[in-house]
């Protein structure tokens, strides 16, 4: 099945513009799937083009859809029913000899281990773009590693030293993610969300948004926030939905752990929204707590932009993004420190006012789309002939 796209030139090899053909799951969204579609809205088709195979539908085939991306389904792979993914194979190969891209791009080990060989089959470039450090002993990345790419693209220098380590000797080079600035409006609807959420007024918001998975720290942050009880000015939204079987069983968990410390009314538990950028810009402080690394994190590029002070554990790619000028960094998984950081921030507004002011320009720093979907461009370009 193929959603209508509108037409991709079919240009020879090593000419502008550079076609992908991006190979993903399609089943979940995150910060992979959130940076796609920036990539798709952001780039100079006449420079860059991408296209999309997917096995499964969702808000991410929505989503490219929606601005005017090809989307191929290849079907549901299921790596414990080899049929599919014999299916998914036929179907993505037929779909490389008709688009003969110029790059079949790999975001994942899964789609990587399923698909490289019928990538490689049909000489076609591969680029794999890590977003995490790969999993040495974990069995997909040891089939991924199967099909070597032609280039590998990383999204932090965190991301690239765990693949150094791998032994994977390909061209390789360092690209984060592109992450626009939110909409004028959003900063518009700080109010209007406020209100709907029933923030009294002079209450500060402490914000969290992602996956529901134990590594963001949920745990550590109500276990700190429960050491702030004493103190009435504050109310904390969790941002995220389960999209797995064992993340509803987490999310339940972290409802009953919330209520046991005294937490409830204090911490809601939002739920999945499509409208992150304007609840960034409706709070007044981003707190998440990680104790696992964060190979980058888009969420706190999205914070710096909407003008929030960041606290984050001092692990993983975390510490490429937030500096002393922008947020705190703390020790992972204690939530005393965790605690302490919080209560100077909600007792010094002109504090948190400095920190959120120095924001915006460290995220375009980073992330400006433009600076990042020019630094691909160059990666890929000089993998093609001349």
């Amino acid at each position: 099945m193929t959603l209508e796209p509108p037409a991709i030139s079919h240009q020879p090899s090593g000419n502008l513009p550079i076609r992908l053909l991006h190979v993903h799951s399609g089943n979940l969204y995150g910060g992979i799937e959130s940076m796609l579609a920036t990539l798709v809205r952001s780039a100079d088709k006449e420079q860059l083009q991408s296209s999309f195979a997917v096995c499964f539908d969702g808000r991410l085939s929505e989503e490219l859809h929606a601005l005017g991306s090809r989307v191929d389904f290849l079907g549901p792979a299921r790596v414990s029913r080899p049929w599919t993914v014999w299916r998914a194979r036929r179907r993505l190969a037929a779909l490389l000899q008709q688009q003969r891209p110029d790059f079949a791009v790999f975001h994942s080990g899964w789609s990587q281990a399923v698909f490289g060989s019928a990538v490689q089959s049909a000489r076609v470039r591969v680029l794999r773009w890590f977003h995490a450090a790969p999993q040495e002993q974990h069995w997909l990345d040891r089939w991924a590693r199967r099909t070597s790419p032609d280039l590998a693209i990383c999204n932090s220098h965190f991301t690239a030293t765990a693949v150094a380590r791998t032994g994977l000797s390909v061209p390789q080079v360092v690209v984060h993610p592109p992450v626009p600035p939110p909409p004028p409006a959003a900063a518009s609807a700080r109010g209007r969300l406020r209100g709907a959420l029933g923030v009294p007024e002079g209450t500060v918001v402490i914000l969290q948004v992602g996956r529901m998975e134990p590594g963001k720290g949920h745990r550590i942050m109500l276990e700190a926030l429960a050491h702030l009880n004493d103190r009435r000015e504050w109310v904390a939204w969790q941002v995220g939905g389960p999209q797995r079987e064992a993340e509803v069983s987490y999310v339940g968990s972290l409802g009953i752990t919330a209520a046991r410390l005294g937490l409830a009314g204090r911490v809601r538990f939002l739920g999945e929204h499509t409208d992150v950028r304007e609840l960034m810009c409706a709070a007044d402080i981003y707190c998440q707590p990680n104790v696992t690394p964060e190979s980058f994190g888009i969420t706190f590029i999205e914070a710096l932009y909407a003008g929030l002070p960041v606290v984050t554990s001092a692990i993983g790619g975390a510490s490429e993004v937030v500096d002393l000028t922008c947020g705190a960094l703390l020790p992972p998984g204690d939530p005393v420190a965790l605690a302490d950081a919080l209560r100077v921030l909600l007792a010094d507004p002109a504090a948190r006012s400095a920190l959120g002011a120095a924001g915006p320009a460290r995220a375009r720093l980073l992330c400006d789309p433009a600076r990042q979907i020019e630094r691909l461009q160059q990666a890929l370009a000089s993998r093609l002939p001349a």
